[in-house]
C-alpha cells in the first residue's frame, strides 16, 4: 500500500521549528528546571541521613500516628542499609520538583474544566492522549529541546504525571452539591468566593486523590528518568540493566517501592482528614470553624456571605 499520511514527518518538523525558534525558551526553562532541582536536591542531599530520616518520621506522625513514623524509619533506614540513600535523594529531589510542577497546571486546569463545559470537551482527549502515549516517547523531544540530564526526566514527569491532578480536580468540584453552591448563589457571593470557600473545600477529597496519583506516576518515571541521564536511582537500574545486575537492580527498585510506599501514605492520609472552613469574620463572634459537609449547608452559606451581608 503506497498511501501513507507522514503524521511522523510533521512531528519532526514541528519540533525542528521548535528548536530553531524557540530555543532561548527552552535554555530559560532548563536554567529554572535545573535550579529547581539543585535546590531541592541541596535541601535532601546535604543534612545527615538521620536527620532527613527524623524529619519524614515527624511528618508521618503528625499525618497519621506512630505506626507511620515508624514504618518510615525502617524503609528509609533499609535505603541505607543497602546503600541507595543518595540516589534515593536524587530520585526524591527530581520526583518533588515534577510533581509540585504538575500540580501546579493540573489543579487550575481541573477547575478550568469543572467551571467549563467546553473546556472539559477540550481537556478531555488532551488528556486521553497524555495517559495512553507511552512514556518513553515523551523523552524524545525532552532530550532535543532540553538535552541530555535531569531536566528532560522533569519535562517528562510533568506531560505524563498531570492528568489524574486534572480529572480528579475536576471530578471533584463538579461533584460538589448543586443544593450547597446555589446556597452561597442566594447570599450574593461572587464566584471565586464560592469557589475558595465551598467548592475547593469539598472537593479536598477528590484533590488529594488526583495529587497522590501525580506523584505516584512521577515516581514511576524514575527508571526512565534514568535512560536520559537523570541518575538517581533510575541510573542505577539502568546500570543493572546494562550489566545483567540482578542484585542492584533488586535493591534499587526497592528503594523505588520505599519511596512510593511513604509518598502515598503521608499524601493518603492528607487526603482522608476532613475538610474544614473557616467562617467570614463578619458573620461571626470569633475565628470559629466548622467542619464541612453537603448537610451543612446553613454553616456553609453562611461562610460564604460577603462583609456587606454580615452588615446588613
Amino acid at each position: 500500500m503506497d498511501f501513507r499520511i507522514p503524521i511522523g514527518t510533521w512531528v519532526e518538523g514541528f519540533v525542528d521549528i521548535l528548536t530553531d525558534t524557540l530555543q532561548p525558551v527552552f535554555d530559560v526553562l532548563r536554567a529554572v528546571f535545573l535550579g529547581l532541582y539543585d535546590l531541592v536536591n541541596l535541601i535532601l542531599v546535604s543534612p545527615p541521613f538521620w536527620m532527613v530520616l527524623l524529619a519524614f518520621a515527624v511528618l508521618g506522625f503528625f499525618a497519621k500516628g506512630w505506626k507511620l513514623a515508624v514504618g518510615i524509619v525502617v524503609g528509609f533506614g533499609l535505603i541505607v542499609a543497602v546503600d541507595q540513600w543518595d540516589n534515593a535523594m536524587d530520585s526524591l529531589s527530581l520526583v518533588l520538583v515534577a510533581s509540585v510542577l504538575a500540580i501546579l497546571i493540573s489543579v487550575p486546569l481541573g477547575v478550568l474544566g469543572a467551571r467549563s463545559d467546553t473546556a472539559s470537551r477540550i481537556l478531555k482527549p488532551i488528556l486521553d492522549f497524555l495517559q495512553t502515549m507511552p512514556a518513553l516517547v515523551y523523552l524524545i523531544p525532552a532530550l532535543i529541546l532540553f538535552r541530555v540530564g535531569v531536566v528532560p526526566g522533569i519535562v517528562a514527569t510533568i506531560v505524563f504525571a498531570l492528568a489524574p491532578g486534572v480529572r480528579l480536580t475536576e471530578l471533584g468540584i463538579r461533584g460538589v452539591d448543586k443544593e450547597v453552591v446555589e446556597a452561597g448563589h442566594a447570599f450574593g457571593s461572587s464566584p471565586f468566593r464560592i469557589l475558595r470557600q465551598i467548592q475547593l473545600p469539598l472537593a479536598l477529597p477528590s484533590i488529594m486523590a488526583g495529587i497522590n496519583q501525580v506523584i505516584m506516576l512521577s515516581l514511576s518515571m524514575v527508571v526512565i528518568a534514568g535512560m536520559v541521564g537523570a541518575g538517581g536511582l533510575g541510573g542505577e537500574v539502568v546500570a543493572s540493566l546494562n550489566r545483567l545486575d540482578i542484585g542492584l537492580g533488586f535493591e534499587a527498585g526497592l528503594s523505588v517501592v520505599i519511596l512510593a510506599i511513604v509518598l502515598d501514605r503521608l499524601t493518603a492520609s492528607l487526603g482522608l482528614r476532613k475538610p474544614r472552613i473557616r467562617k467570614a469574620d463578619a458573620a461571626t463572634d470569633g475565628p470559629e470553624t466548622a467542619s464541612v459537609s453537603q448537610k451543612d449547608e446553613q454553616a456553609i452559606a453562611t461562610s460564604a456571605r460577603t462583609p456587606e451581608d454580615a452588615s446588613v
